[in-house]
């Protein structure tokens, strides 16, 4: 099987509103086609202590092309001292998805390449 042409990248941030501005903004600049989020529990360790905290979860959907820049972008964006970016591989995707996804990525690309032209 080939290399996934789709990924989501993954993070979590402390609220809502964090969550939908660094979204927003990714999609903006052109490095996702979309981002979904939703509040989640999360328990982890932190500097010798356990953490039980609410967070919103962020499911990053972008083209392997994307990814890189994608990442770069939410650590330079993210406060966290050590911000969860994960990337997912997607090997399953529905052929009138990925084809979106993947518009959506070029039509972006075009767009970042002639702005950055001038």
């Amino acid at each position: 099987m080939g290399k996934a042409r789709a990924v989501i990248v993954v993070s979590t941030f402390s609220g809502e509103v964090l969550a939908a501005d660094i979204g927003k903004k990714m999609v903006d600049l052109g490095l996702c086609a979309c981002v979904n989020f939703t509040k989640v529990r999360s328990i982890y360790t932190w500097k010798g202590k356990v953490e039980d905290h609410e967070e919103y979860i962020a499911f990053f959907k972008t083209t392997r092309w994307s990814a890189k820049a994608l990442k770069e972008a939410l650590a330079k964006a993210h406060p966290y001292e050590v911000p969860e970016i994960i990337e997912l591989k997607l090997s399953d995707v529905s052929k009138p998805y990925l084809s979106w996804l993947e518009s959506s990525a070029e039509r972006v690309a075009k767009k970042r390449d002639h702005a950055a032209k001038r």
